[in-house]
């Protein structure tokens, strides 16, 4: 009881924020500009932890942390449940092996650009890559905890860093895409590339359903395949954190298992489709709330620290995204 009172003023901090971006995604017209209530949680978070610092210290304190590590581990288990091997069947071969190679290309450049460019801290590369190959913010909070930051400050600075790019050039891409696909969306399957090649999910949604049903029937799938390689992309990370301190093993992260875990029950369709839609519900307010936290914990001081290296990464990689993207769906056509 003692425990649940001492976590109580954070937790009803972070809820309160996580509604607040949650009934903002829910705007016909914010839902236009793609916007997910993950960023507009953390945009939440970060107004009200800059206007009143004592909001992420003192008596908040434990709740802030606890939505930042154990509610953030639950969300990215039950994203789980928004995949399916069905959906891998049905984009077939091409869509996979598309998924593989940008995921990875994008991550070996955010590299090249961060660390051997930019001179960057690791952290805010690896974050800032998983973000812009992966799933968007989402990839952005699950990599977090693999991560051996110093302290919870500079994880919140450098995932507020990484999301920031993410929203920056997602956006861009919401105008770009339409545009690309009067030009080239003859040569091969903008669906695919729609999917492969954009930031977040709720701006594949945006970009799909501008074009067309077809366009973003296939754009969402190949979407949520790339979802699926967070997995082995947080045990890569896991390990190579393991080994930076004193030889430490590895420990796999319990949560990116259970993520395989739910995607294969939603595969089997073991459980009610109502239960499920609850649970893939669930699993978003868990996200969106560690997405407050870490909101309210961000002093925008530090992110304007950062300076401009971080947005010469997004763009690099945004611009990686659009040109390898489009060449390696030609080439796969």
């Amino acid at each position: 009881m003692a425990n649940e009172d001492r976590l109580s003023p954070g937790i009803l901090l972070v809820v309160v924020m996580a509604a607040a971006g949650f009934a903002l995604a829910r705007w016909e017209v914010v839902r236009h500009y793609g916007s997910s209530s993950l960023t507009l949680a953390l945009v939440c978070g970060a107004a009200l932890g800059n206007l009143v610092p004592r909001f992420g210290h003192g008596a908040f304190r434990p709740g802030l942390q606890f939505a930042q590590r154990r509610l953030l581990r639950a969300g990215v288990a039950l994203y789980g449940f928004n995949l399916s091997f069905q959906q891998i069947v049905e984009v077939g071969s091409t869509g996979i092996v598309v998924d593989v190679v940008m995921v990875t290309s994008t991550l070996a450049v955010g590299w090249l650009i961060g660390r051997r460019w930019l001179g960057m801290d690791r952290e805010t590369v690896l974050l800032t890559a998983a973000g812009s190959a992966i799933c968007g913010a989402a990839a952005v909070v699950a990599t977090v905890p693999m991560l051996r930051c110093s302290n919870d400050e500079s994880a919140a600075e450098k995932s507020t860093v990484a999301v920031a790019s993410v929203v920056l050039f997602g956006s861009l891409a919401m105008l770009v895409y339409p545009l690309l696909f009067r030009w080239f969306g003859g040569l091969f399957d903008f669906g695919v590339y729609v999917g492969s090649t954009v930031h977040e999910v709720a701006q594949v949604v945006a970009i799909g359903s501008a074009i067309g049903d077809g366009v973003a029937r296939s754009a969402v799938i190949v979407k949520m395949i790339r979802v699926m390689l967070l997995v082995p992309f947080l045990l890569l990370v896991a390990q190579s954190s393991g080994r930076g301190e004193g030889g430490a093993k590895l420990q796999v992260p319990w949560f990116a298992v259970m993520f395989v875990v739910l995607a294969i029950v939603n595969s089997l369709r073991l459980l009610p489709p109502e239960l499920v839609d609850m649970l893939r519900l669930m699993g978003i307010l868990l996200l969106t709330a560690a997405m407050a936290a870490l909101g309210v914990d961000t002093n925008l001081s530090r992110v304007r620290k950062a300076g401009i290296r971080p947005l010469m990464l997004g763009g690099g990689l945004f611009v990686h995204l659009l040109v390898t993207g489009g060449v390696v769906n030609w080439l796969a056509a």
